[in-house]
């Protein structure tokens, strides 16, 4: 059994994922009662005493009071502790896990590294990523077909550059694969394309929405982790720029946009970009006019180590978070009443890596506790949504807990309205997992 043709993966030389496993569980059949826990629903700032129950993928009833229970259920006991919408992430790459290649003979050992990862991905209960550079469509559909558990997955494909930005890794001396030049394994693999020009950068945008893509990544300004490009560089010009944005437009979604600068995110503006991604050098101006504009500001909580970095991009590191390092660009970003999203960023990942659970609380001490649940499940949902008829969850709501959203929910020992840290052990502290009305997790007694 293959994948559907308009939905193959671009990963190497495969084309398809083969069917690896048993036939997929049937969310219709199953019903899931969850009982006296205490419900944050993903939108407010409390937590009230509800009983929950799921019906196949969806949440169909919310009740303060004794809910029905079919013969044949399966009923948790909540104990007393919190159940949540599952967390997510809006700045995950998906195939960035340490000895994944996409190359050659390697293709099969790619896979299963980054199938773990995103098993992993699940049980630290991130339910939901968008992925913003990658080639993982075949991923994402194995995922969604319950081939392999994992996350829910928003994918942009390739992140679009110009010749020497932030997506460009082809040697310096090598000539673009335009004029005859060999493209870098970034560029094979699908991670990053190098278009210069509208009418090239037009074709790179609508090649990604022909693969499969929810939204169009831009790299608009210098990065850290690429070698020809100095942080303060603007990336492609503002006439390249509007053709991106329109042709993501065009098939009734967005842009989001790598740039850290005050005057690289006012040009993504001028251009239409939704989504700044890092924004970390964010001015009084640019906050101002994203409030405006209603863009958003996905950031990354970066602390030293959660990348491993070398020392050429540890300066560029420093150098793109300023002096007051990510906290500056968010409080600027809430005083200015800018949508924030949380993200991580995580590259080069192995199972003993941070993880987000580490990054995720470290936004308490900007916003209130509540702040940073709404943010991280209903709040990241909201800019997921904006890929309009591109979302392939947009037949029911994601990151809240109500009657007619999808069962994606985390039973949470104790209370994360009064500690974020919780989400740090997640091992001991994550008691449930339910992911599309499936248990992948359960520590509760029968």
């Amino acid at each position: 059994m293959t994948l559907p043709l308009s939905r193959r993966a671009a990963l190497g030389g495969l084309v398809a994922l083969p069917f690896l496993g048993a036939a997929a569980p049937d969310p219709a059949a199953a019903t899931i009662v969850i009982r006296n826990t205490y419900l944050f629903d993903g939108t407010g700032s409390a937590r009230a005493l509800r009983n929950v129950r799921i019906t196949g993928n969806r949440i169909d009833a919310v009740s303060a009071g004794d809910i029905p229970v079919p013969a044949g259920a399966t009923v948790i006991d909540g104990a007393g502790h919190t159940l949540m919408p599952g967390l997510t992430d809006a700045h995950w790459h998906m195939s960035a896990v340490k000895g994944a290649s996409w190359m050659g003979p390697e293709d099969a050992v790619s896979i299963a590294l980054v199938f773990q990862d995103a098993e992993r991905q699940l049980l630290r209960g991130f339910t939901t990523v968008r992925d913003t550079a990658g080639s993982v469509f075949g991923i994402r559909d194995a995922i969604d077909r319950g081939i392999m558990p994992g996350p829910r997955c928003y994918p942009s494909g390739a992140a679009i550059s110009q010749t020497s930005g932030h997506g460009d890794f082809d040697p310096v001396d090598d000539l673009p694969p335009t004029l005859g030049g060999a493209a870098s394994r970034y560029r094979r693999s699908g991670m990053t394309a190098v278009a210069n020009g509208v009418p090239e950068v037009l074709a790179a945008a609508r090649q990604q929405f022909k693969r499969g893509a929810t939204q169009i990544k831009i790299m608009a300004g210098g990065g850290v982790t690429s070698d020809f490009d100095p942080i303060d560089t603007l990336q492609f010009t503002p006439e390249e720029l509007r053709a991106i944005v329109q042709a993501a437009t065009d098939w009734g979604s967005y842009a989001c946009a790598h740039v850290y600068t005050a005057a690289g995110i006012q040009r993504c503006l001028d251009a239409g970009v939704l989504s700044i991604e890092h924004g970390h050098l964010l001015d009084d101006a640019a906050a101002a006019r994203m409030a405006q504009k209603g863009a958003w500001l996905c950031t990354q909580p970066f602390e030293n180590g959660d990348n491993i970095l070398n020392p050429a991009q540890m300066e560029k590191a420093t150098e793109s978070l300023g002096s007051a390092g990510w906290q500056s660009s968010v409080r600027l970003a809430k005083k200015h009443g800018v949508n924030v999203a949380f993200g991580t960023d995580l590259f080069s990942r192995t199972p003993a890596s941070r993880t987000e659970n580490a990054m995720l609380p470290r936004l308490g001490t900007v916003f209130s506790n509540a702040e940073v649940l709404r943010i991280a499940t209903s709040g990241n949902c909201s800019l997921f949504a904006r890929s309009g008829k591109r979302d392939p969850y947009r037949a029911a709501p994601l990151g809240v807990v109500k009657p007619g959203a999808w069962a994606d929910l985390l039973l949470v020992r104790g209370n994360p309205l009064d500690d974020l840290s919780l989400f740090e052990d997640y091992e001991r502290n994550l008691l449930v997992i339910v992911k599309d009305g499936v248990v992948h997790k359960n520590l509760m007694a029968a």
